[in-house]
């Protein structure tokens, strides 16, 4: 038996696979989101901690099995969220800026004016932005009262929430992250594999709270036999949208998935070529595995369930998530109805931390159905920016097929939407949990349990294959009104 946590922004996941990588037992439990000022975005730590031990207690019970008959672990987690932890006590010295938190807009905003940008992309492979670690760690030693001297004296320990686990499940022996948890941060070159000495100076971290960087796939260590009831292997840590790249069978280059959670994140892998993006999506580490690093490009959104949640709680025009793609597909089509969710400014390709969210096209006609379809579309549209961007970067990469999943793939309209925004073909896994399917499956590809990547992308399926079926001119029509409302949420005039 395989055992995947697969911490993420909204909720904890816990699922049991056996050596098949069939589904034993499965649990998952909402994670509070903490708003304490416009634009900053938390969580809490020791809530992350609880839920994910929680719910890796109730898979395994679903599942019938008990810690010994785990033979391994495997991590994957929310990217970027940044955490500062007490060495001796394992306590939180605040809570975890989570990485759609803008706080530190400002001081990215003046390191780019400082002319910082060039050498953070050509190092690191990412933009100046908020959105990454660095500056968020940055505002915790400078905001925490006393987090900076214990910090230099090498009383604290920084993670991102893969760490935080590891430190947690290990009672606190290891304080170790993965090459593509350590490629989000800001400050680790992904070329030499290595912490970026100039960068700490430039944000000024010190090395000392900076977790060991490891392999993907390789012996963590093990678990406090308290934890889950016995010792157990941790085989595997990776941040989610890899561990998703790799459960989508994406090994080879020209490979593309797109996950649509809490925001969207699309993936390009480029095999052993890290590709310098010129059309601002960022370059990252895909995986590491035996010393060797595999890339991809990536396009993040960071809002794409948010906006079905947004539907849901803030104005109240569904109960439940899976009622959106039912009262989209209800709406007028001679309405042209177009939401901007900046709702914490626009990523990919755009990277504007000032663009505000917008509604546009409202007539006296307009209802919940057009907003529902609206909510909808703009995920598909962004999407549509996404990857005519990695188009440009990587010519020589054409991908013909996008393969989706995380929570809003489960929509089929909103799939067969993105297939006609796109024109080109979507297809859903037959296992949705892909992201906790990539964690089991390195974990279980280390401990000689599951097949080496070519067997295991040979053996993947469809569940749903959706092909395009919209007009071409119906189609040029709502991206020249998409392109038109971003330029509006950024405050530039419309296109004559």
């Amino acid at each position: 038996m395989i055992l995947a946590l697969d911490q993420g922004t909204s909720s904890s996941r816990a699922v049991v696979f056996d050596s098949d990588l069939r589904i034993l037992g499965l649990a998952q439990e909402e994670l509070e989101q903490h708003y304490p000022a416009p634009g900053w975005v938390e969580h809490d730590p020791d809530e992350i901690w609880r839920v994910t031990v929680a719910t890796a207690h109730s898979a395994m019970r679903r599942a019938g099995v008990v810690a010994n008959q785990i033979s391994a672990i495997g991590i994957a987690n929310q990217r970027e969220t940044t955490l500062l932890w007490d060495r001796a006590t394992g306590r939180p010295v605040a809570r975890a800026i989570v990485w759609q938190d803008r706080r530190t807009a400002g001081t990215c905003a003046a390191l780019a004016s400082a002319g910082h940008g060039a050498l953070i992309q050509a190092r690191t492979g990412l933009r100046l932005d908020p959105y990454f670690s660095a500056t968020k760690l940055a505002w915790l030693l400078d905001n925490v009262p006393g987090a900076r001297a214990a910090a230099v004296a090498g009383h604290l320990a920084f993670g991102t929430v893969d760490t935080w686990l590891l430190w947690q499940l290990t009672g606190g022996a290891v304080h170790a992250t993965d090459a593509t948890n350590a490629a989000r941060t800001m400050l680790f070159d992904i070329h030499a594999g290595v912490w970026d000495p100039e960068l700490l100076d430039l944000f000024r971290i010190p090395p000392t709270v900076l977790p060991d960087v490891r392999d993907s796939a390789g012996l963590f260590g093990m678990t406090d036999p308290a934890v889950l009831g016995a010792t157990v292997q941790i085989r595997a840590m990776v941040g989610d949208q890899q561990a998703a790249l790799a459960g989508q069978g994406c090994f080879a280059p020209g490979m593309v998935k797109a996950t649509y959670g809490t925001g969207c994140f699309a993936l390009l892998h480029t095999g052993d070529r890290a590709v310098a993006s010129h059309h601002r999506l960022l370059t990252t580490v895909a995986l590491q595995r035996a010393g060797r690093r595999t890339y991809a490009l990536e396009g993040s959104i960071f809002v794409a369930g948010a906006a079905v949640q947004w539907l849901r709680d803030g104005l109240g025009l569904i109960g439940q998530a899976a009622e959106a793609g039912p009262l989209a597909a209800r709406a007028d089509p001679a309405q042209s109805v177009y939401l901007v969710p900046a709702f914490v400014g626009l990523g990919a390709p755009h990277w504007d931390p000032a663009a505000q969210g917008m509604l546009l096209g409202l007539t006296r006609n307009t209802g919940p159905a057009e907003l529902a379809r609206a909510a909808l579309e703009c995920v598909a549209f962004q999407t549509a920016d996404l990857m005519n961007a990695m188009a440009l970067d990587a010519v020589d990469m054409p991908a013909s097929v996008l393969r989706v999943d995380g929570g809003m793939s489960a929509s089929d309209w909103t799939m067969q939407c993105l297939a006609d925004v796109l024109d080109r073909p979507v297809e859903r896994p037959a296992v949705l949990e892909t992201t906790a399917l990539g964690a089991a499956y390195l974990a279980g590809l280390d401990a000689g349990v599951c097949p080496e990547p070519e067997i295991f992308a040979a053996a993947w399926s469809a569940e749903r294959r959706f092909t395009p079926g919209m007009d071409a001119a119906v189609r040029v029509r709502q991206l020249a009104g998409w392109a038109d409302a971003v330029r509006r949420s950024r405050g530039q005039p419309p296109q004559p």
